[in-house]
């Protein structure tokens, strides 16, 4: 694998957190975390959108599938195997529905209460402990700042006097080696040598002095910047534990095969396609398609009177009309089953004993009282006295 190109120790320098607003990283770490957080329940209010639409595509196929199961020629328990993929199914889909309704509801809640309690506002300056962590830095990092600002001017200028001196001595050189110079001027050249070489020399005194100014400052710059830091960690470190916690949550709604509820639907399920019997299965048809249905075989059919229909307004003017009432009534059995047609009518079965309380009338009917007290109307020819 192709190894990342090499810093090289000046860029190194400069990126480093130490150098002058470079904790400017640490500084917009606050907002990035928020924008996680936002990040992070978007990623999964679109995935339980997903678990919704799963759940609902399970669901439609379900039902389109059981209705045409329904119709179809499999019996026993064949059928009620395969008719288990479909129940099982809906137990899938409304778990995938609470699914989704769990990350929307308790997830994505959670992260947003936490996230509005833990990055307070503050007014015109963003985030309140973005402005803080800034604000302490810059007072920890400004006295360093401007040591460093002399330091660097300190070795500007010692850098120079380097080069002057290097062309003083440059000069020199060339003069000693000409022999048509005169003295006077070589020593002029060697003068203004000897000055370079002092004035050099003064640079580099206060460079150094300068230098160790600062470096006796250091030790106290890193100590209050390191305060701060850790301070900022603090938070961060807070931040990360929640999120892992959140994470975990997600995971716990997510992971189905930890699920028991998951586990029975798939037990059951195997439970049912390991009931599969070919020999009940072929006793079923036996007795409800085949030789072992039961058969009303031919026999003779005894003849049942037919009844004479009478029109409600035609017997309710009948039973205005006076008509002859026992008195006590003539005991009475019934010889056929005989189902009432209008809310007037008696229903009893053949054999059943009752109570004629009227004549019959000249449609054929009479009125009588069932054991139960129920009173109404009766063909006349569908009952005979009792001796």
């Amino acid at each position: 694998m192709a190894s990342l190109p090499k810093e090289s120790p000046e860029d190194a320098k400069k990126q480093s957190f130490w150098m002058p607003r470079n904790y400017v990283h640490t500084v917009r770490r606050t907002e990035q975390s928020f924008q996680a957080c936002n990040d992070i329940v978007a990623c999964f209010m679109e995935r339980a959108k997903v678990e919704k639409q799963y759940a609902q595509q399970l669901s439609q196929w379900s039902s389109k599938w059981k209705s045409i199961v329904d119709s179809r020629p499999l019996y026993g328990s064949l059928l009620k195997a395969w008719q288990c993929f479909f129940t099982s199914t809906e137990r899938l889909s409304a778990l995938h529905s609470s699914i989704s309704q769990s990350l929307i509801t308790e997830e994505g809640e959670r992260v947003k209460n936490w996230q509005k309690d833990t990055f307070p506002k503050k007014i015109f300056c963003g985030f309140k402990e973005s402005h803080d962590n800034n604000r302490s830095f810059s007072r920890a990092q400004k006295p360093w700042s401007k040591k460093l600002i002399k330091l660097e001017k300190a070795r500007v200028v010692y850098h120079k006097c380097c080069l002057t001196e290097q062309t003083a001595l440059d000069k020199e050189k060339q003069a000693n080696e000409n022999s048509e110079m005169s003295p006077e001027k070589k020593q002029k050249i060697t003068e203004a040598r000897e000055k370079a070489t002092e004035e050099k020399e003064k640079a580099k005194e206060h460079y150094e002095k300068v230098l160790e100014d600062v470096t006796s400052y250091t030790p106290r710059y890193m100590e209050e910047m390191e305060a701060i830091f850790e301070q900022s960690q603090g938070e961060e470190r807070k931040r990360i534990s929640f999120l892992k916690q959140a994470f975990l949550s997600i995971h716990r709604h997510l992971d189905i095969t930890n699920n028991e509820s998951v586990k029975a639907v798939y037990s059951e399920l195997h439970t049912t396609l390991m009931s599969i019997d070919e020999q009940d299965d072929l006793k079923w048809w036996k007795n409800n398609r085949g030789p072992g249905m039961p058969t009303d075989w031919p026999r003779i059919e005894e003849w049942v009177p037919p009844v004479k229909r009478l029109k409600r307004k035609k017997r309710d003017q009948k039973r205005k009309e006076s008509r002859p009432v026992m008195i006590g009534g003539v005991k009475v059995r019934a010889l056929y089953d005989y189902k009432g047609e209008e809310e007037d009518e008696l229903s009893f079965k053949a054999g059943e004993v009752l109570l004629k309380v009227e004549e019959e009338d000249d449609q054929g009917w009479c009125r009588g009282v069932l054991s139960s007290g129920t009173e109404g109307f009766y063909p006349a020819n569908y009952v005979e006295v009792v001796e």
